[in-house]
């Protein structure tokens, strides 16, 4: 089984703001496959069913974006996954709007959901689809994260969107992650 894990907030104050991008990936994700959100466990929104020929669980942790790790630790337990298996979906104030970096390991880079998960899996070395937000230029990084996307930027990051969901689709197909990131990156 595959675990695709989306970080976001939850709660309609949050909904498209720039923060929710791993969110809006997958459900963009289930929407494109069929998939339904429709179970409350582990501290996530889950939703699960057959892509590719692989066993897909999908994940939005509800614990906010600080503690996202809690429940990845929780679903990972729970279904004896080996972290090779799974992949987290995240936003990038590095990267420019809609551009997407794939990456088999790597530090939390200041992403406060990442450092979670990194604390609650007790490693570095699992794979992250992060999506570009953008940087700041005159607001703080918690207004800028916490806010939704100007109209020309909706455009890019929805294009980036599809492009994330490709390189899932990508990754489901050949199970070969490292030739997923030669295609993508």
């Amino acid at each position: 089984m595959k675990l695709i894990v989306g970080l976001g907030n939850i709660g309609k104050e949050y909904e498209g703001t720039r923060h929710n991008a791993g969110f809006m990936t997958v459900d963009a994700f289930a929407k494109e496959h069929g998939l339904m959100f429709n179970k409350q466990k582990f501290d996530a929104m889950l939703a699960e069913g057959m892509v590719a020929g692989q066993k897909v669980l999908l994940a939005k942790p509800t614990t906010y974006m600080n503690e996202s790790g809690q429940a990845v630790k929780q679903i990972v337990a729970f279904y004896k996954l080996d972290v090779e298996d799974l992949i987290i979906v995240h936003d990038d104030m590095d990267l420019e709007v809609g551009k997407l970096r794939l990456r088999q390991k790597g530090s939390a880079g200041g992403h406060n959901g990442i450092k979670s998960i990194i604390k609650h899996l007790g490693t570095e070395k699992f794979k992250r689809a992060r999506l570009g937000i953008g940087h700041p230029e005159k607001m703080t990084v918690v207004d800028w994260v916490l806010g939704r996307f100007s109209q020309s930027e909706k455009v890019a990051f929805e294009a980036g969107l599809g492009h994330v969901v490709s390189a899932l689709d990508d990754w489901l197909e050949n199970d070969n992650f490292m030739q997923t990131m030669n295609k993508f990156n």
